[in-house]
């Protein structure tokens, strides 16, 4: 029989539709890698088995009766544990927070993939509120990566994209307020999508404002098609969502990119990138141009955004404090208490002068895709450096942003940008690829996505620490 736990959510799915698979069998496969590898990378903060086969086995029943709740109905899925969970705790990855609760919500992600009948599996790692590119917290340790456990799986949804390489679990929903998704799935070998702010409705609002997304973390392009289908749609408690698609994230997904006008930016105009990375995404550029697409290397012709973005990062991180006692941050994170620090110098001008770069960049951003449908970078500047630290070893900065320049821009503008694995290291380590669409064109970003996919053979490639 297929490992169970190898199959992806799609695949899943149809196995449910025509019998050969149980929502029981894909749930017990998925709580076994569990057991095997949590042990080397901390992906997980809570599992709940007994909640998770009571949840398989109801979905099971509604198979057998024709009466399925949605696409996702039966499928094992875990939660960043930034994300409110009803009868969970959310912890945030944080020492100030008090398990005991009450937790009686959902976020609006949590909730449509209960409503549609998704198997929660439980909590993934995050670092203390999310903060950083990295995922280590002081109350739960550091996350491993699954190419090697001594390296970080990249963050902040570290413990999502650890569980999704692994087979604990096809896919995961994470938020993304810097590069929150793409930064691990770059370093772990996983697809990812930052949708249009607001596609996903988020509540509680993150202190982080509107950088903040939240969206899949996937072994397949079409898995990360498909969980939209399911968490998308207008909320209440979001004052910013957007209205409900009216069609599927998986319409035209294999509509090829022939005819389609790339970008290809090597470095944005002011990146240095490890040689290995920008060959392999050179490479990967080839492989679009033989599908069919007209690429040309083209810059998008702004400067690094990284000050008005530390601006407007730096103060949702002082925002979080504000329900804390005075001394709460003596009890976190050392970096976040550094950035708090650094938030008390800023002033409402600065705070004005960040968000009216913001919208300049955005601007720019438009009119850029009125000559080029796509833009594609790499994800990051390099691959995956030890964990327990929030840069590389002799980096020339403290900040987790001066090794993710590709990102952070694209929160800014609020444009959906995904990431997928385009080759390996000599190391062995995985290097993804940035693909950046207009805001609302998030199919046009997946189908992109997966022509590339398509072309090549990644996805059968599993990390080592799952082929043992």
């Amino acid at each position: 029989m297929t490992d169970l736990a190898w199959l992806t959510a799609t695949e899943l799915v149809a196995a449910y539709r025509d019998g050969s698979v149980s929502p029981v069998e894909a749930t017990r496969a998925a709580l076994t890698a569990i057991d095997a590898g949590n042990v080397d990378v901390n992906a997980f903060v809570l599992v709940d088995p007994d909640e998770a086969m009571a949840a398989a086995e109801r979905s099971a029943a509604r198979w057998r009766s024709g009466r399925v709740l949605g696409p996702a109905d039966g499928v094992p899925t875990s939660i960043k544990d930034l994300l409110y969970t009803r009868g969970w705790p959310t912890l945030r990855g944080s020492s100030l927070i008090d398990e005991r609760g009450p937790w009686t919500e959902d976020a609006p992600a949590v909730a449509r993939l209960r409503e549609t009948g998704a198997v929660l599996l439980g909590k993934t790692t995050t670092p203390e509120f999310g903060w950083k590119g990295v995922t280590d917290s002081l109350r739960y340790g550091a996350t491993g990566n699954p190419w090697d456990s001594a390296l970080t799986s990249g963050g902040s949804s570290g413990g999502s994209a650890a569980a999704v390489a692994l087979g604990m679990g096809p896919w995961s929903v994470g938020t993304d307020g810097g590069g929150s998704l793409r930064i691990p799935a770059a370093f772990t070998g996983t697809v990812t999508i930052k949708p249009t702010y607001g596609l996903v409705p988020v509540w509680p609002a993150s202190p982080f404002g509107t950088l903040s997304h939240a969206g899949p973390i996937t072994r397949s392009v079409a898995d990360a098609a498909l969980m939209p289908d399911v968490l998308t749609g207008s909320d209440p408690r979001d004052w910013s969502a957007l209205p409900t698609p009216t069609a599927s994230f998986l319409d035209g997904l294999d509509g090829g990119v022939r005819g389609l006008r790339i970008a290809y930016s090597p470095d944005l105009g002011y990146v240095r990138n490890d040689p290995q990375v920008e060959a392999a995404v050179r490479a990967a550029m080839a492989v679009l141009a033989d599908a069919g697409a007209h690429v040309e290397q083209a810059d998008p012709g702004f400067a690094d955004p990284v000050d008005a973005f530390h601006v407007l990062w730096f103060a949702g991180a002082a925002k979080v404090w504000q329900t804390y006692a005075a001394d709460a941050v003596r009890r976190v994170d050392p970096g976040l208490r550094r950035i708090v620090a650094r938030a008390g110098a800023i002033s409402t001008a600065d705070y004005l002068d960040a968000t009216a770069l913001r919208v300049d960049l955005g601007v720019r951003m438009g009119r850029f895709h009125q000559t080029h449908d796509l833009l594609v970078t790499p994800t990051l500047p390099i691959t995956a450096f030890p964990k327990g630290r929030d840069v590389p070893d002799g980096w020339h900065s403290a900040d987790w942003t001066s090794w993710t320049p590709y990102t952070y821009p694209f929160n800014m503008t609020q444009q959906p940008a995904a990431s997928v694995p385009c080759g390996f290291t000599s190391s062995g380590l995985p290097v993804g690829l940035q693909i950046v669409g207009p805001r609302h064109a998030d199919r046009l970003v997946l189908r992109a996505a997966r022509a590339y996919e398509r072309a090549t053979d990644w996805t059968a490639t599993r990390p080592p620490l799952a082929r043992r």
